[in-house]
Order: structure tokens, then C-alpha cells, then sequence
């Protein structure tokens, strides 16, 4: 399947998910958690993927990210995905410490190594490319 047919797909499945009330629940293994360090350090360690996505609740591009990343990392080839969520307003030295400049970003990381970043996307299609990069 293209990438366009593959994102047109996705945003169809999105539309349909939240009209009838939510989305699938992620496997566990992909699920967002609150950014935990000692969690962090031990996917960093395995040589995981790793996203960070800080978002704020009052933030609309963050709250169309969510379910677009919950989708994305339940799909099987993301199931080694850890996804770590960060607030932007009550966690502000750890968003200085992911050197983040605003809520709606997502940094991508394979192990140790930050490999993608993105601020403010909310194409279904991009954000998949960026979790394609830590593959």
C-alpha cells in the first residue's frame, strides 16, 4: 500500500474510531506512559525506539497528535515503540532537558540516540514517517 493510500487509511480508521466513541487500547508494550527516568534509561539501554511526546491539555495540535501516535504505535510494526508522555506546563525541567521550545513535539530517539524531531505536526502520514525513521 502507498503511503498516501496507507495515510488516507489511517485518518478513515481515526474518523471512524473517534465517532464510535475511542480508539482501540494499544498493546501494552506501545501504550503512552508518563515519562518515567529510571523507564526511559532501561529502553534506551535495550536499544529501543523511544518517543517522547510532550503535549499540554489545553493544546489542540497535541490533542489531535494523540490518538493519530495511539494508533500508529498499536500497529505490530511499532510494538517495540516505548512512548513516554511529557507535560509541557507542570514538567518544565524535564522539557528543558529534551531541550523542547513548545508543547505539540515529539522526539524520537533509537537507543540513545535522538533521530527525528517534529513540532506541531498533525498529518497522520508524517507523524508515521517519523516512527518509521527509528525502525
Amino acid at each position: 500500500m502507498t503511503t498516501r493510500r496507507h495515510g488516507l487509511f489511517l485518518a478513515v480508521a481515526l474518523l471512524s474510531a473517534l465517532l464510535s466513541g475511542g480508539l482501540p487500547k494499544a498493546r501494552s508494550a506501545a501504550e503512552p506512559v508518563a515519562f518515567d527516568a529510571k523507564a526511559f534509561e532501561a529502553a534506551q539501554d535495550e536499544g529501543r525506539p523511544i518517543l517522547v511526546q510532550i503535549s499540554a491539555p489545553w493544546c489542540p495540535i497535541c490533542r489531535t497528535q494523540k490518538p493519530i501516535v495511539a494508533a500508529l504505535s498499536a500497529e505490530p510494526r511499532f510494538k517495540a515503540l516505548a512512548v513516554f508522555t511529557l507535560d509541557f506546563d507542570t514538567q518544565r525541567d524535564l522539557v528543558r532537558r529534551f531541550g523542547a521550545q513548545m508543547q505539540s513535539t515529539l522526539i524520537l530517539y533509537k537507543g540513545r540516540t535522538e533521530i527525528a524531531r517534529s513540532v506541531g505536526e498533525t498529518q497522520p502520514e508524517w507523524i508515521e514517517q517519523l516512527l518509521e525513521k527509528a525502525l
